[in-house]
């Protein structure tokens, strides 16, 4: 692994990639001992994700190692097909995965998303519309969500 550390909105964030990709991201400056540290296998996920946050990028379009089960990978495809700006329940994602009764597996899968922000767990929500669980935390949820619709509307209105 070879790890990078940057600054966004949200804190530190913690990058780890591979020579497959970006494997993940956590919340936090926590590179672990012995690990490399190298910005320059992480140069475009740390360029993209200062574009998201700065309302300038509404896609990733980086190279990804995901590790997880079947379902889980299913799941993260899935998230990654929620347009920005956008959110889903996690019963609309159990049903486009052909299980409509493993809602509860899909927040298990989204608790499981080792790459935070790249795939959107943040923009799954719960049936009734409420904020749940969020391995960041709800406040970073948050955050990202109103990020999101901000820039949406900023958008909206320069081409009206």
């Amino acid at each position: 692994m070879r790890y990078a550390t940057i600054d966004s909105p949200l804190g530190a964030l913690t990058l780890a990639s591979t020579e497959k990709g970006l494997a993940s991201i956590h919340f936090g400056a926590n590179i672990p001992a012995g690990g490399t540290i190298d910005e320059g296998a992480n140069r475009e996920a740390i360029e993209q994700l200062r574009e998201y946050f700065e309302g300038k990028r509404i896609q990733f379009d980086l190279s990804l190692d995901l590790q997880g089960t079947p379902f889980q990978l299913a799941v993260w495809r899935q998230l990654q097909r929620i347009p920005y700006g956008e959110t889903r329940s996690y019963g609309d994602i159990a049903r486009s995965l052909g299980k409509p009764g493993a809602a509860r597996a899909v927040g298990m899968a989204n608790h499981e998303n080792p790459v935070a922000v790249v795939v959107p767990c943040h923009r799954v929500v719960g049936s009734d519309g409420s904020l749940t669980g969020y391995a960041g935390g709800l406040h970073i949820k948050q955050r990202l969500l109103a990020l999101e619709m901000q820039t949406e509307k900023q958008s909206q209105l320069l081409f009206t």
